[in-house]
């Protein structure tokens, strides 16, 4: 055999093992199935390019394209700071040309009709993307689900709302476009889904911190409820201590922001380059760009969607982590002793101090840092989630399912070398002098969870995974893969997990390396916190 000869059949059969699928969009072809029989198309557009007139502006459905479209590789991630130096990405780079989408589906034909994931990244909405290895989606797909990751706009380029772009609006509303972002990538997969095997009919959504966040804001909005037949949450919901903004108040910081850039007009704004806004937003990091009760994605606060039952009427699975956020939080340098706690609880809550200070009670100065760390993660993100949870199992009519993780990470490999944990969920690199080994962590950080939950342990080379670890990732991966083929989490082998709102007794699966189920705890924290929020008297 001559080369040339080899070259032509090593070519024929790349192209014979490409795939192509039609979609009224146009044809993408994907590398077609790896060695798990699993299909992968990355880089789909969902969207128009949100540049030039475009940019601050809601989704525009993607144009046909006459040519064929790569789906070998992943899109560009959408613009932003590096807040978080241990995110990982595996695309090419950053620009605002970014609505994409990644497919991975076992089905090998388009009447598979299989349940489908659609995953939001985490970032605080500031960063992250649907590239990142934690959120693959190969492990879900061979549990029998079409799964799906979207990118979104972020920061500024997501959330600006400015009175310019309200008039200009037919819909009288600004900001709020990571939300219609993720709006518009739910609605394509219901539209072209099935061509992947999908079933449009059976669209669970999922996130991690602002992906959970999102969730609940597209449960909530009349552009995405109906397209809904499931949802899950880890970690945060709108529904927390730092409640939607009021567009009047978002324009005015929009405003602020524009004038700082010498934009006297909407179009100075967009005449700005990437690179101009880029290295504004890098100047200014005190600038607010919020979700916005923008009055057409979010039509009220959805703490009162949820509380009329307005919104997405669908099983919901959630819950928060053992570490959210930690102690040093609360005590600022105050000393983690009982006075240095009452200290701290009296600078932060005033009046409301000794209400306060009944619900997080330390019984000595050693357990000052656990209920610390307890209050830190309730103020950040747990009791939003625990909101969430409470208002839509009274209202929806069906199932939550809550649980508590609390597995911690093992120790970093040793061959990281002068590296430290950061808190998206890998290592950030230290430089300088060698930084001493940290402490082993006592309980689940925030966003710990997510490589066990979507089975993507191997994709994180820098812990040293033991066998436990994997046992709680094979146990979280199925709860998770149950819940989303049928609306309940339980399963053979597994540990039957009672609905949160179907009895007097509130059940939460704990979810460490044995799974078992107790009843809820605490619960006068967060009826505290309730009031604080102003939700109820």
């Amino acid at each position: 055999m001559t080369n040339r000869t080899l070259i032509f059949l090593l070519f024929s059969a790349s192209a014979l093992a490409a795939e192509r699928v039609t979609l009224p969009m146009g044809i993408v072809e994907g590398p077609g199935a790896n060695a798990g029989g699993i299909r992968i198309f990355r880089g789909v557009p969902f969207a128009e390019p949100p540049v030039g007139d475009l940019r601050w502006s809601p989704p525009v459905a993607p144009k046909k394209r006459d040519a064929v479209m790569d789906a070998g590789k992943f899109g560009n991630r959408c613009v932003q700071l590096p807040l978080f130096g241990d995110m990982n990405f595996r695309n090419a780079g950053m620009s605002e040309d970014c609505l994409y989408l990644n497919i991975w589906t076992p089905a090998k034909g388009a009447k598979a009709k299989l349940p489908v994931l659609v995953y939001y990244f985490g970032g605080g909405f500031q960063a992250g993307d649907g590239s990142e290895p934690r959120y693959d989606g190969e492990s879900m797909a061979s549990k029998g689900i079409v799964t799906v990751t979207v990118s979104y706009r972020l920061g500024v380029y997501g959330f600006l709302a400015h009175p310019e772009l309200t008039k200009a609006s037919p819909q009288h509303a600004s900001g709020n476009y990571a939300l219609m972002d993720q709006s518009a990538a739910l609605r394509w997969v219901s539209e072209n889904i099935a061509a992947f095997g999908g079933d449009p009919k059976r669209i669970t959504i999922a996130g991690e911190s602002a992906g959970s966040y999102a969730v609940s804001a597209q449960m909530a909005s009349p552009l995405s409820r109906n397209l809904i037949a499931g949802a899950i949450g880890e970690s945060g919901s709108l529904m927390g201590l730092t409640p939607p903004t009021p567009l009047a108040e978002a324009e005015a910081m929009g405003e602020k922001f524009a004038s700082s850039l010498g934009a006297k007009t909407l179009a100075d704004l967009k005449k700005l380059t990437t690179r101009q806004i880029y290295e504004a937003v890098d100047k200014q990091r005190t600038f607010r760009f919020p979700v916005t009760v923008d009055g057409y994605f979010l039509t009220e606060a959805p703490v009162e969607t949820f509380a009329a039952g307005k919104q997405a009427r669908v099983p919901l699975l959630a819950g928060w982590n053992s570490q959210e956020q930690g102690a040093r939080s609360v005590l600022g340098k105050d000393p983690s002793t009982l006075a240095g706690f009452k200290a701290a609880v009296e600078r932060l809550y005033g009046a409301k101090a000794a209400d306060v200070l009944r619900e997080y009670t330390p019984a000595g100065d050693d357990e000052v840092e656990a209920v610390a760390t307890a209050l830190a993660s309730d103020r950040f993100i747990a009791f939003g989630t625990w909101k969430w949870l409470d208002s839509h199992g009274k209202t929806s009519g069906k199932p939550t399912y809550r649980y508590y993780y609390s597995r911690p990470r093992p120790k970093m490999r040793p061959e990281m070398g002068n590296m430290t944990a950061g808190l998206a969920g890998g290592v950030i690199r230290n430089e300088g002098p060698a930084q001493p080994p940290q402490p082993p962590a006592k309980g689940a950080v925030h966003s710990a969870e997510i490589e066990y939950a979507m089975g993507n342990l191997n994709g994180n080379k820098f812990y040293a995974w033991e066998p436990d670890d994997f046992k709680v990732s094979a146990t979280m991966e199925a709860y998770f893969a149950n819940f989303i083929k049928s609306g309940s989490p339980d399963g053979k082998g597994l540990a039957k997990w009672p609905a949160a709102n179907k009895g007097k007794d509130v059940p939460v699966m704990q979810l460490d390396v044995t799974a078992k189920v107790a009843p809820e705890s605490h619960r006068g924290r967060y009826l505290l916190m309730d009031k604080i929020a102003g939700y109820s008297k």
